[in-house]
């Protein structure tokens, strides 16, 4: 064996992709993982961690955060984004292809991935753009994008031109065996909504982006996915219908996945009560058993991922007048202590919670890691279902600190975390 060694000891190691949930031990060498449970013979550690008390796991894998750079650098960069998911436990994320440029060519997927190396924090994948510049008309070079590194393609939250668009989109994907990522939302529905269409949004006189808007887009995709044969990803589901519609589908054979974001399953459209714009989300926190639906769903695996949709802003962008302002939330450092709270409160097992990090949006990317087993990379989280912290300058390492958890008591905080066999955090770096 050669290269660092690191012995993991002491804890409880959970992988949800192999069903194994007991003491031992990890070892890793030379970037890979090479033994889980017992040390293999001969091995020597250059640096032990000791992880009493705390579970390790594999490294959180995010399909959904936004990085900012290039282009939106005063809401975020990729060192201050990447710095905030090492010490969130994610190993790897993905981008979405809205940057300024958009990811529509293999020299900006470079520049990010080159970034992102430069950073040398987590692993970035980068989405390609499904149409040139984002434009809804003309299909991207989808071939030179996926040679530069693009496993999936999708078109953020811009909406195509028509649905034959999406035919030709989907049948180009396909030949190049791409996954599609759909962020389902019918413009012509949402217009100028603000928050879900319903008690809240009347009481409060903004104006509503009703449930129809995911099902109907939803809806509209699904027969073409299904002609295609495409892989397809719908991201950020707020509905409870909209679930059961891919859930259908999938039992029909189509090859079609879906992921939520984590805050869906803890707030409901109540939580924008006061015109709290750090609750202004897209799409919008939905109703009581909207929130109860999803989380269902991710207790029995018909949703396969829980993704941050991490969206930094600097503090203007939430101080106009609430439908002015913008949506998303930062989280990438509440993925986890949010699962966290859905398991004490006894509505997720913490192996499925786990597995919706981990090996679920592993598969849907076709990944190798996502998994604690001999040969698989070394992207490791180490963390304290226990430990109890409040959201603050000092301990926050994104640029954006627009989150309704802020200065909330959150349980659950990351200790370690490995990328191919490196620590990444905590590595000395202070939060800003």
């Amino acid at each position: 064996m050669s290269g660092p060694r690191i012995l993991i000891e002491g804890g409880r190691i959970v992988d949800p992709a192999s069903g194994f949930d007991g003491a031992g031990v990890v070892c890793v060498a030379d970037g890979v993982i090479v033994g889980v449970g017992n040390r293999p013979a001969g091995f020597e550690a250059d640096h032990r961690i000791d992880a009493c008390g705390q579970i390790v796991c594999p490294g959180f894998i995010d399909l959904c955060a936004r990085l900012r750079e290039p282009g939106q650098e005063h809401k975020g960069t990729i060192v201050s984004e990447s710095a905030a998911a090492a010490a969130g436990g994610i190993t790897t994320l993905c981008c979405p292809p809205d940057t300024v440029p958009v990811i529509d060519t293999p020299a900006v997927v470079k520049l990010v991935t080159e970034r992102a190396e430069q950073a040398g924090k987590v692993r970035v994948l980068p989405i390609g753009a499904l149409t040139h510049s984002l434009n809804g008309k003309d299909l991207s070079e989808m071939h030179a994008l996926k040679r530069a590194g693009c496993l999936a393609l999708g078109n953020a939250d811009r909406p195509l031109a028509n649905l034959l668009v999406l035919r030709r989109a989907l049948e180009y994907a396909a030949s190049f065996d791409l996954v599609v990522v759909f962020r389902p939302e019918d413009p012509w529905l949402r217009s100028q909504g603000c928050v879900h269409e319903g008690a809240v949004s009347s009481r409060l006189g903004l104006p509503g982006i009703p449930e129809t808007a995911e099902t109907v887009a939803v809806a509209q995709a699904l027969p073409l996915i299904e002609q295609t044969g495409v892989r397809a990803h719908f991201g950020q589901l707020s509905s409870g219908r909209a679930v059961e519609m891919i859930a259908e589908a999938r039992a029909r054979g189509v090859r079609v996945s879906a992921d939520v974001a984590v805050h869906h399953l803890l707030l409901t459209e109540s939580s924008v009560d006061g015109f709290d714009a750090l609750c202004h989300c897209r799409p919008p926190f939905r109703t009581t058993a909207d929130r109860d639906a999803l989380v269902a769903a991710v207790a029995e695996g018909r949703i396969s991922a829980v993704c941050s949709d991490h969206q930094p802003h600097e503090p203007d962008a939430k101080l106009d007048v609430f439908p002015e302002t913008e949506p998303g939330l930062s989280s990438l450092q509440t993925l986890l202590p949010l699962m966290c709270a859905l398991v004490v409160e006894g509505r997720l097992s913490l192996s499925a919670a786990l597995a919706r990090l981990t090996v679920g949006p592993a598969a849907i990317l076709g990944l190798e890691s996502g998994r604690l087993a001999p040969g698989a990379p070394a992207d490791i989280c180490v963390f304290d279902p226990a430990a109890v912290w409040v959201p603050a300058a000092g301990g926050w390492f994104s640029a954006g600190r627009n989150t309704p958890f802020w200065e909330r008591t959150l349980t659950g905080r990351v200790v370690a975390t490995l990328v191919g066999g490196r620590l990444v955090y905590p590595h000395g770096e202070t939060a800003s």
